[in-house]
């Protein structure tokens, strides 16, 4: 199962007594491969760095690019399906990129791709994903 995972998703699955751990867990254990680009790379580093600090999103980064099961990509079309916030663009393009089978986020702005029958992009929140991974 490929993924990808909007910082808002990641930001609480980072500390070790976070409800939202079981997801980096998951990751490590191998149960999904997470899909990722540099742009995206570029904001959970500076996301994660502003959150937490500069080591923690050296620290996720580095772990990303050791794990077996992370792809690194870049789409190959912009398609702007997200007007009402363009910079979730990058989490769509590289999910319809790469074939992923959710993208996940907490994120209202990303409502409008349910309703877009193309290119399809199967949104769910990270609620909705952890039952997905544990039926």
């Amino acid at each position: 199962m490929r993924i990808v995972l909007d910082t808002n998703c990641l930001i609480p699955a980072i500390p070790a007594n976070s409800e939202q751990k079981w997801l980096y867990n998951a990751f490590v254990e191998e149960r999904f491969e997470w899909a990722v680009s540099t742009e995206i790379l570029d904001e959970y580093a500076e996301k994660i760095g502003e959150f937490f600090n500069g080591s923690v999103a050296e620290y996720v980064l580095t772990s990303l690019d050791d794990a077996p099961n992370a792809l690194f990509a870049e789409p190959f079309f912009r398609w702007n399906l997200i007007q009402s916030d363009p910079e979730d663009n990058k989490f769509a393009d590289l999910a319809i990129s790469v074939g992923a089978d959710y993208l996940i986020t907490n994120d209202h702005h990303f409502n409008v791709l349910k309703t877009n029958e193309f290119p399809r992009v199967v949104v769910v929140t990270l609620d909705e994903f952890r039952a997905i991974l544990n039926p």
